[in-house]
């Protein structure tokens, strides 16, 4: 694979032209075959899709009740919301999550704008997609605090709106309101949580899209290396790597992915990130030590491929970054009306 990376390498010095000056529209463009590496671009309005939840309307009119849902949190104060702001770009700019009674969880909580398309979920990828994923929170002692997946059925079929909801969205169930069916409506909604970008437009075929700055930017990209790891139509994702895979990793703690696997060669792994909306989901890293884009760029070129990068290349890079930052579907993350509660619906738990 690396040697595929070399190749590429060597394309990219011969695919700018004009470089020492401004370049009109239309000249020293990208060679489209370069581009191929973050094909097929986003489509605003686009179902990342699952062959395990096949997404509906109604699926996702609950997910999107459920998502700003309170009331799965044991003193109903926290939703999926709290962490995951989705008019933030889908974090809430902490470097770790405040959860129940204020308690701190160890890792950073990640956008979930395109989650639904990486390889897996969480840092260290131990659930397979976001339907599984969206049971986790819920049940954490630290985060939403759920006693169990019985108790948060029994609060949901107290709510009469919720049991409608929920036969409407699994209209062939006997049984329809469920523990996984409530995953299952999350991460119909999470499905849909995607931001076209410039970049996109870009990739579409209008070489307008871009200024020649984040042109410039993109080769910048390229030829640092940052291809090794940050590939695909999300810009990272779809693979695990070693953070510190040249250079060790000043004060690393966290034994990442390791601690799933139980392999020695996955200690310090963790998911490659997105870089898409890159410069509004900070702070970075697995802890979130990290809160400036620019030093970050230049610590992992250095510590993830061997390369000092100048102050002009990484100016360049963190240029065509902000170029990633797209358009959050402002009338379909919008706080929907939730249910009202029924005559037996628990009230909130601050034990």
């Amino acid at each position: 694979m690396l040697g595929n990376w070399k190749v590429i390498g060597i394309l990219t010095l011969v695919v700018w032209t004009g470089m020492s000056g401004p370049a009109a529209h239309g000249e020293g463009e990208i060679d489209k075959a370069l581009l191929d590496a973050f094909r097929p671009h986003i489509k605003a309005g686009e179902v990342i899709a699952g062959e395990k939840n096949p997404v509906t309307a109604e699926k996702i009119d609950l997910g999107r009740m459920l998502f700003y849902e309170p009331r799965l949190s044991k003193n109903q104060k926290i939703s999926c919301n709290s962490c995951h702001q989705l008019d933030n770009y889908g974090v809430d700019s902490e470097a770790t999550s405040p959860g129940h009674k204020g308690q701190r969880g160890g890792r950073n909580s990640p956008t979930v704008y395109h989650a639904a398309g990486h390889l897996a979920q969480f840092w260290d990828g131990r659930e397979p997609d976001v339907e599984a994923q969206a049971k986790g929170p819920v049940l954490n002692p630290i985060e939403m605090a759920m006693p169990s997946e019985q108790h948060v059925v029994k609060v949901l079929k107290s709510i009469p709106g919720y049991v409608k909801a929920f036969k409407q969205a699994f209209p062939d169930q006997k049984d329809p309101l469920t523990y996984d069916n409530m995953a299952k409506a999350i991460g119909a909604f999470e499905r849909k949580l995607v931001t076209p970008s410039r970049v996109d437009k870009y990739l579409a075929g209008d070489t307008k899209a871009l200024t020649l700055g984040e042109k410039q930017g993109m080769i910048e990209f390229f030829n640092a290396g940052c291809l090794v790891c940050h590939t695909g139509r999300y810009f990272g994702g779809d693979k695990y790597m070693k953070l510190g895979l040249v250079k060790p990793w000043p004060g690393i703690k966290d034994v990442g992915r390791s601690e799933i696997t139980k392999n020695e060669s996955d200690k310090h792994a963790f998911k490659v990130p997105s870089l898409r909306n890159i410069a509004k989901t900070g702070p970075y890293l697995h802890d979130g030590s990290q809160t400036d884009l620019k030093k970050q760029i230049r610590m992992m070129a250095k510590h993830q491929l061997g390369k000092d990068l100048t102050d002009k290349q990484v100016e360049s890079i963190h240029t065509f970054l902000q170029a990633l930052t797209g358009e959050i579907p402002k009338d379909y993350i919008k706080k929907p009306k939730l249910p009202k509660s029924g005559p037996n619906t628990p009230g909130p738990d601050n034990s």
